[in-house]
């Protein structure tokens, strides 16, 4: 079975629902079996792989759905091709229906008198990988009893392990772990990606991810509703407004900014949004402090243009939010700004304060209506629990759900920041963003975020585009230091400024050199 798939394919990010209309699909064109047969086959090259680095024996957890009939293919045609597997069955053989118990019979017929194990304690510690095929994307509550157990058991245990399709415990739609789930070394996922192996606790336990789609078609068979299928963010979604500037060009060539926010205590805030902002290419960029004693200018980048008032400004792009403050001035300066024919980047203190007054949150959802660009807005998850009226944990539990609900409630484009950045606009479509480390998690870098989004819409980028670069910008330039050496403990939210001017200054030779 050829594994190769193109870029978009790949990309692709499926829920599970349109995963089972796939599986459907699949099952009334093909002779039955045949989708578990190419998953094991494809499972059983991988463990090979994985057996050359360290070879030895194979333990392989079985669970009672298909996904343990995916496994019992793999025990099979590894146990042909001369290699010690040992198989651990989760529930008793009469669970099995249909292509997984066929399965299990093909598996009986050659396997050893003693490959199969009650307790794999008593062989895990002589195996050299683990299969973990109890799950898949079947789970819906938290691992307990015995599965509990044996992921426990494999989770300490000193072997590599490959999860097949999605790391038992780990809900494929979410990333959400309730309880416990495999940590795997290596996830080979079938058909299609799944969101879930990307955000909120996914990156934790799924290791190297390899898709293999199994000969299905998700152009053809895949729904085209936006909310089951997403995408991973990559710069073929965004590039498109990123080109080479020309020679014949001034700083009016590529727009004005104004960052509002800093007050008492949180000028820094404003300063590194601003900094990025100008970093990022912007010609001119206009700051207004809150603060009630402000600098006269910046000492690090004199080139910010601090002004006490922005009356006079007609900005490309605004961004507001960043150390805005709760005060009545601060509410003043939102609500003034919420107006803005210019497009609008909305953070921090500017997101807690439309979560509180009714008025203001009507004011940023009715902009498209007036025929004003959408903002965008970037949420951490508490700021996005506020604005839902949920909790942050509700948030993290279904974190495209809230990206989603949240965009379209506010027609807004959204960044919900974390671990698998959600970026989602008001029609329902989402990516998820793979890019950035831990090291993003410190004070400032949110302000950062914001300073590049608004930078790049300064320079003529739809929100959607913005968005979506800048969260990948971001993201990359932090794995990018990380490689160096700079974290991902103690780096700074300043020591990204030039990171990002450098892979963006890179992203755009390139794709200059692609179109050409």
């Amino acid at each position: 079975m050829n594994s190769a798939i193109d870029d978009k394919t790949c990309s692709r990010l499926l829920r599970v629902e349109a995963l089972r209309a796939i599986e459907r699909s699949a099952a009334n064109l093909w002779p039955p079996g045949t989708l578990m047969q190419r998953a094991g086959e494809a499972a059983a090259r991988m463990a090979m792989t994985m057996a050359l680095e360290c070879p030895g024996s194979v333990l392989v957890l079985v669970g009672p759905g298909n996904n343990g009939g995916d496994a019992l293919v793999a025990a099979r045609v590894l146990h042909e091709r001369g290699v010690d597997v040992r198989v651990a069955l989760l529930d008793q053989t009469s669970r099995f229906r249909g292509d997984a118990f066929d399965a299990y019979a093909r598996w009986r017929e050659v396997a050893a008198a003693d490959a199969l194990v009650a307790d794999p304690s008593t062989f895990l510690s002589h195996a050299t990988l683990v299969i973990d095929g109890l799950f898949g994307i079947g789970i819906s509550r938290a691992p307990s009893g015995k599965a509990r157990e044996w992921i426990t058991l494999v989770n300490t245990a000193r072997c590599p392990v490959l999860a097949l399709d999605v790391p038992s415990g780990l809900d494929a739609d979410t990333g959400h772990v309730a309880g416990i789930a495999i940590e795997a070394d290596r996830t080979i996922t079938f058909i299609a990606a799944k969101p879930g192996l990307y955000t909120a606790d996914g990156p934790d336990h799924c290791g190297e991810i390899i898709v293999e789609t199994l000969g299905c078609e998700i152009e053809r068979e895949g729904s085209s509703e936006p909310g089951r299928i997403g995408a991973i963010n990559r710069p073929a979604l965004f590039d498109v407004g990123l080109k080479p500037r020309r020679q014949n060009s001034h700083k009016g060539s590529f727009g004005s900014i104004a960052v509002i926010g800093g007050s008492d205590g949180m000028v820094g805030a404003a300063l590194l949004a601003s900094r990025m902002a100008l970093q990022s290419g912007a010609g001119r960029v206009y700051v207004k402090l809150l603060a009630s004693s402000v600098p006269a200018f910046d000492v690090v980048h004199p080139e910010l243009m601090l002004r006490e008032h922005l009356d006079d400004i007609d900005p490309s792009a605004v961004a507001i939010g960043p150390g805005l403050g709760h005060d009545d001035a601060a509410l003043t300066m939102l609500d003034r700004w919420l107006a803005t024919k210019s497009p609008i980047v909305i953070d921090a203190d500017a997101l807690n304060a439309i979560a509180t007054h009714r008025a203001l949150f009507d004011r940023l959802s009715g902009r498209t209506a007036q025929g004003l660009p959408p903002a965008v807005l970037t949420p951490h998850p508490l700021e996005a629990a506020r604005l839902l009226g949920i909790d942050a944990t509700t948030v993290q539990a279904d974190r495209i759900e809230a990206a989603t609900d949240l965009a379209k409630r506010t027609q807004s484009v959204v960044v919900l920041k974390g671990a698998g950045s959600v970026i989602a606009d008001a029609g329902g479509t989402w990516v998820i963003n793979t890019t950035g480390n831990p090291g993003l998690a410190t004070g400032g870098t949110g302000d950062v975020l914001c300073g590049l989004v608004v930078g790049l819409l300064a320079q003529h980028l739809a929100p959607l585009d913005a968005a979506r670069a800048a969260t990948w910008l971001h993201g990359t330039a932090a794995d990018e230091l990380v490689a160096r050496g700079t974290g991902p403990i103690g780096l700074t939210a300043s020591e990204l400024l030039p990171a990002i001017r450098a892979v963006l200054n890179r992203l755009v030779l390139n794709a200059s050199k692609s179109s050409s």
